[in-house]
Order: structure tokens, then C-alpha cells, then sequence
């Protein structure tokens, strides 16, 4: 039995892999096989064959970031004539729209703004919640956090529980990129450590937040930092079930590839095999997380189609809005239509689930050509 075999094996038999399987496996080429493990994998944590979504927007509230990260094509400089902060109203019609259209979630996502004060937020939010109670505000990274804390002059768990208590329901992985400071530190100097973005998670988790997490491949990160992003999260996420906290921690992780296009970090765009790889050693090492979202943002509807075979459960956000990666060229757009769609051509049963996974509406009839929507007991 070749080496790439006796990790997989491992891994199916419900060992933990380590370093040194890991990065084996990020050398290897063998990705169907990796593939086939994962899938594996992905039906002992979900054996129906269902494929879920979240209908939700994409707000990017401001472009003034003063983090200057090299692969970032959607900032602006503070004092730029092109910096925007969006007015509360059309951040309130844009939820309006995103209701309409049966939409649960929203992430509001901008740059890191040194003139937003932090009472912008608390006050946003809770404008927001008062208007629309439904809605689940799964927005700001960690590194919008951090410069919340900057700006408020709070200690970090106590920043967190004021935006908590004022309306924020969850947080986005965003800003994770690579989780080791070599190569957090040659594309974006000023954005802090991979401990801050951690900081911040594990706090979240302390206070009873449910959050996703997230890795970019393509930033000239060796194999070995790859491989140590996954351990730690695997890691962070022990710690919260150790603890017992009042959450599930990271519920879903994402990864996804650099979009090097109007940026100033001049790199290669990484391969679909290279993302699908990424995706199945991601199900193999966290053995602790149980949704695994496909980009198709990123990488296309076709891809993201394969991605369900690789260990990905789960397709994401309908994003019907998209500023920050599509300032970088990726133009994928999908509609609510066109994913339903894509999960049956992969032989699946489409559902909406809301930010929590809970499954809310399930798209069973197929055949007829009619669609009959009904709740789903989780």
C-alpha cells in the first residue's frame, strides 16, 4: 500500500491525520483518490443526498481600508475620492430586496475604515434588527473587529459582546487567507497575526457566537503552511467542544483560491485540481467541523459542481450581491434557478438552510418539473 493510500486509509478508519500526513497530501497529485475519501467522509457526517444553500447578500458597506493588503483589488485608501460609506437607507433596501426573495442572511463585509466610529455599528445593527428581526447578520471579519476594538478602546471580548448584544448573530471567516505569519506578513503587513484572526474566534466562541472559517491557496504559502492553517483551526475548534461553550464554533469551512486580477500581487491562478484538492484534504483533517461550503464564486458553477464529489455539503450563498472578489475578476454569478440546477445535475436534492443549517425548505420534485417546498425536521 503506497504512502497517499495509508493516510487515506487512516483517515477513513477515524484516525487523526498530523502534520506530516497533511503535507503529504497537499504534495500528492493523487486527487481523485483523495476525492473518493473524502466523500466518504462528508456522508457519515450527512448520509442524505442532500445538497444545501443559504439565499443571502453580500452588503459591502464601505471600501476605506487602511490594511493596504496587496491582494485586496476592492479598497481604497482613507482620502480616496472613490471611498464610499453606503447610507443606512440603502443598506436597509438591500435587506428589503434580499427579504423579498426569501433571503435569511445577509454579510456585511467592508474594509477596515479608521473614520467609522464603533458606535456606527452598534447603532447599524441595531436599526437593522429593529426593522427586520428575521434576518441573520453574519457579517464583519476579524479583522473589522479588530479595528472595532481599535476604535472603541474596549478589551476584545467585551467588543465582541456589545456588537453581539446590539444585533450581530455570527461571524464570517473572512481575513483567515493564510494562517501563518510568513506569509501574512509579505501580502498584508499591517493586517495583524494569524493569532489576532484566532483572538477573535476563539472569543466569539467564548461568548456563545457560531463562526465559519476560511483559507485562501495561491498567496506563495508552502505546503506546510497549508497544512498548519487546517491543524489550527482543527485545533481552535477542539477547544470549543472541550469547553462546552454555548455554540457550535466554526460551522462550515470555506476555501477557495487567490484571484490575482487587479491586484498587486502577482501570482499564478491556482488550477481546479489544485482548489478540489484543497477541498477534500480539508474534510479529511477536520474531523470536527461538519459543513463544508464549495466556491463557486471563485471558481465557477462547474467546478463547484465537482466540489460536491470532493467532500463539500454545501453550496454556499445565492451572494446576490458580490463586490469584494469580483473587484479581482472572478464574475461568476449564479441565481437561485441556476443552483438548483447545478446540485441536481451532480445528483443531489437541492434545500435552503438558513445560517445556522437548519434546513428550510427542501426541493424534492425533480421529475414533474414542479417544485414543492416543505419544512424539513432537522
Amino acid at each position: 500500500m503506497g504512502t497517499i493510500d495509508r493516510i487515506l486509509d487512516k483517515a477513513l478508519q477515524g484516525e487523526r491525520l498530523g502534520l506530516e500526513d497533511t503535507v503529504r497530501l497537499f504534495e500528492s497529485n493523487e486527487i481523485e483518490k483523495m476525492g473518493a475519501a473524502a466523500d466518504v467522509i462528508m456522508k457519515r457526517w450527512h448520509p442524505e443526498p442532500v445538497t444545501t444553500f443559504v439565499i443571502g447578500r453580500n452588503i459591502n458597506y464601505t471600501n476605506i481600508c487602511d490594511v493596504y493588503c496587496r491582494f485586496c483589488a476592492f479598497y481604497r485608501r482613507p482620502g480616496s475620492k472613490e471611498g464610499y460609506v453606503l447610507p443606512d437607507e440603502t443598506i436597509f433596501e438591500k435587506i428589503r430586496e434580499t427579504q423579498a426573495v426569501d433571503g435569511t442572511e445577509i454579510l456585511m463585509q467592508g474594509g477596515t475604515n479608521p473614520d467609522l466610529p464603533f458606535d456606527y455599528y452598534t447603532n447599524l445593527l441595531r436599526n437593522i434588527k429593529e426593522r427586520f428581526p428575521g434576518i441573520t447578520m453574519h457579517s464583519f471579519s476579524p479583522a473589522e473587529i479588530m479595528k472595532m476594538k481599535e476604535l472603541s478602546g474596549l478589551p476584545l471580548e467585551e467588543t465582541l459582546r456589545q456588537i453581539h448584544a446590539a444585533g450581530l448573530d455570527s461571524l464570517p471567516g473572512g481575513g483567515a487567507e493564510i494562517l501563518d505569519d510568513r506569509t501574512r506578513r509579505k501580502i498584508s503587513r499591517l493586517k495583524g497575526s494569524w493569532h489576532d484572526w484566532m483572538d477573535v474566534m476563539r472569543t466569539a466562541h467564548r461568548i456563545g457566537m457560531n463562526t465559519t472559517a476560511t483559507m485562501v491557496i495561491g498567496l506563495g504559502e508552502s505546503m506546510e503552511e497549508r497544512a498548519l492553517h487546517l491543524l489550527r483551526v482543527r485545533e481552535a475548534q477542539d477547544e470549543c467542544i472541550e469547553h462546552n461553550y454555548n455554540t457550535e464554533g466554526f460551522l462550515a469551512f470555506i476555501s477557495w483560491t487567490f484571484q490575482p486580477d487587479n491586484t498587486n500581487l502577482k501570482l499564478a491562478r491556482q488550477t481546479p485540481e489544485e482548489y478540489l484538492k484543497t477541498v477534500a484534504i480539508s474534510r479529511l483533517v477536520l474531523d470536527n467541523i461538519k459543513n463544508f461550503q464549495s466556491s463557486w464564486v471563485t471558481m465557477g458553477p462547474e467546478v463547484g459542481k465537482l466540489s460536491l464529489q470532493y467532500g463539500c455539503n454545501d453550496f454556499g450563498s445565492t451572494m446576490i450581491e458580490e463586490n469584494v472578489v469580483s473587484s479581482a475578476g472572478a464574475t461568476y454569478k449564479v441565481n437561485i434557478e441556476s443552483i438548483l440546477q447545478i446540485i441536481r445535475e451532480a445528483g443531489k436534492i437541492p434545500a435552503q438552510r438558513n445560517t445556522q443549517y437548519d434546513i428550510l425548505r427542501v426541493f424534492d420534485d425533480v421529475s414533474s418539473g414542479v417544485r414543492r417546498d416543505f419544512v424539513m425536521q432537522n
